[in-house]
């Protein structure tokens, strides 16, 4: 029987076969890509002879054990199937590759998964804002959260969310009914909505803007899906905005990985009383957010000196911090 490898053409179907059989925000398989390019990484998962780049020998028969453990037969012609039609793709390589996410390091995306126009990812990440937040949002955070985003829109601003219900749901709805650009950020194929409540909103962000996944289409939303996605919202964007959010909600963790990126975080404040201002309220105490309570102060964040610079705190410091584990609301993640 062939090897994998052998029925792969290029560097863009290796990356689709990598997003098949391994997860996202994998570090180690990361590390290897980066290094020596996704058909070289396939070899190498397939060739238990040669050694792997930066690890031992006990480190790299779990780590190939942990791949070829997702290989199907099929996969080549799942790869064939998927080309030139509805569904796109973006590698690092393409005129349209978000060049922010290349500040992620080993922890950049194998490949995008891409339904809509993509041109939509190539300007500059001070071109972008992510918005995201709450599910189980209050009219307040959805009011605002709706504003900054048409107002946002009206200032040619790419808006980014997750297409959950609440604070990213309006998001996209008040972009979209300004006539500016969105692009919906999913833990599952872009073939795959979720929430499937939002499938008609999804479908027509995918018409009208952009809907992106770093997951092969069919695949499910998982935690770890949903956990590996935030680093996606906040390194594509030059700020990203909390209008409301728990104490407990994933939104929180985009904000520290955007933070970790040295990119600005903005959040809206709101009334003490309220759960659902528990996050950003703690995020302006912190230290770690500004306070927003206009689209011009977000512009302002945007045109910071060292957002402009396009290398991030963690990168001119030489050092990688890995952002803090957050546990979901008890409904549900929020993103």
């Amino acid at each position: 029987m062939a090897r994998l490898v052998e029925q792969v053409p290029g560097e863009r179907q290796a990356r689709m076969v990598l997003s098949m059989i391994a997860e996202p925000n994998y570090p180690v398989t990361g590390r290897v890509l980066n290094q020596v390019g996704g058909v070289e990484t396939l070899r190498l998962i397939e060739d238990d002879q040669t050694a792997v780049p930066g690890m031992n020998r006990a480190d790299a028969i779990a780590w190939r054990e942990r791949l070829t453990a997702a290989i199907t037969p099929d996969l080549p012609d799942r790869v064939a199937q998927l080309q030139g039609g509805r569904i796109g793709t973006l590698i690092p390589a393409d005129a349209h590759w978000p060049t922010g996410l290349n500040e992620l390091r080993d922890r950049t995306p194998y490949v995008l998964w891409t339904r809509g126009a993509t041109s939509f990812l190539s300007g500059a990440v001070e071109d972008r804002v992510s918005i995201v937040g709450a599910r189980a949002a209050s009219p307040y955070g959805t009011t605002v959260a709706g504003e900054l985003a048409a107002e946002l829109a009206n200032q040619e601003r790419v808006i980014v969310a997750g297409g959950s219900y609440g604070i990213e749901g309006a998001a996209h709805r008040a972009t979209l009914a300004a006539g500016g650009i969105t692009v919906a950020v999913l833990a599952s194929g872009v073939d795959r909505p979720y929430p499937s409540g939002h499938s008609e909103l999804l479908d027509r962000v995918g018409d009208l803007g952009l809907v992106v996944s770093e997951v092969a289409p069919g695949t499910a939303p998982s935690r770890h899906r949903f956990v590996a996605r935030t680093r996606l919202l906040a390194a594509l964007s030059g700020t990203t905005v909390i209008p409301e959010s728990g104490s407990r909600s994933m939104a929180l963790r985009v904000a520290t990985e955007a933070h970790c990126l040295g990119r600005p975080v903005g959040a809206v404040p709101g009334p003490i009383t309220s759960v659902t201002s528990n996050g950003p309220n703690d995020l302006l105490k912190r230290g770690i957010a500004e306070v927003v309570t206009s689209a011009q102060d977000v512009a302002a964040l945007l045109d910071l000196p060292y957002n402009a610079r396009g290398t991030s705190r963690q990168a001119e410091l030489g050092q990688h911090r890995e952002p803090p584990s957050v546990r979901p609301e008890r409904s549900g993640p929020d993103l």
